[in-house]
């Protein structure tokens, strides 16, 4: 039997997502500006990740660890569904990353070009 308390990592992770979900449609970074980019782009991520968790677990690198705060349901022997839900959270975090950094560099060289043009 699966134990409310079971979900607090999956709870803590969608609470994460929700705050790159928030800092995303504020400034319009990947979903609120191209959603279907940003959704190629997250689920590549996830599923490169993912086959990476698989070969690791297959070949005994890996090892799924037991806390109470995790619900116990799987994905696949060893791979628990919060570690999709995690990975969804990496990819997301970084393709903001990137997008933020973007944006700085293009605004940085719109200030250079402007100040240029000014002498």
């Amino acid at each position: 039997m699966i134990a409310l308390a079971g979900f607090g990592y999956l709870a803590a992770l969608a609470v994460a997502l929700g705050g790159l979900a928030v800092i995303d449609r504020r400034w319009r970074l990947a979903f609120w500006a191209h959603p279907r980019r940003a959704a190629a782009c997250v689920g590549v991520g996830v599923l490169g990740f993912l086959l990476w968790d698989v070969a690791g677990l297959l070949l005994g690198i890996f090892a799924r660890g037991e806390s109470p705060h995790m619900t116990g349901l799987l994905l696949a022997p060893d791979l628990p569904v919060e570690e999709a839900v995690f990975l969804t959270l990496l990819s997301y975090n970084a393709l903001l990353a990137w997008r933020g950094l973007v944006r700085v560099a293009e605004h940085r060289a719109g200030r250079t070009a402007a100040g240029e043009g000014a002498r």
